[in-house]
C-alpha cells in the first residue's frame, strides 16, 4: 500500500482537499469524514487515469507537519 500526503483545508461550509504529488486530485465534501473517503477515491482514479494514459506515477515525496508556536 503506498500512502500519499492529502493537505486538508476546513472552509466556512465545506472542507475540501489536495494531493501536492499529484497535482489535480483533489476533493470537496460536508465534512471530514465524508472527505477522507472521497479523497481516497480521487486519489485512486487519479491513479487509474495516470496508468491509462501511460503517464508515471510518482511515489510520494512529500511529508507535512505542525509547528507549535507562541502567539
Amino acid at each position: 500500500m503506498t500512502e500519499y500526503t492529502v493537505i486538508y483545508e476546513r472552509g466556512p461550509n465545506n472542507w475540501s482537499a489536495y494531493v501536492p504529488d499529484l497535482p489535480g486530485c483533489i476533493a470537496t465534501g460536508k465534512t471530514r469524514g465524508e472527505l477522507e473517503t472521497l479523497i481516497r477515491e480521487a486519489i485512486e482514479f487519479h491513479i487509474e487515469g495516470m496508468r491509462q494514459h501511460g503517464e508515471p506515477v510518482p511515489e510520494p515525496s512529500i511529508e507535512a507537519g505542525t509547528v507549535g508556536v507562541a502567539v
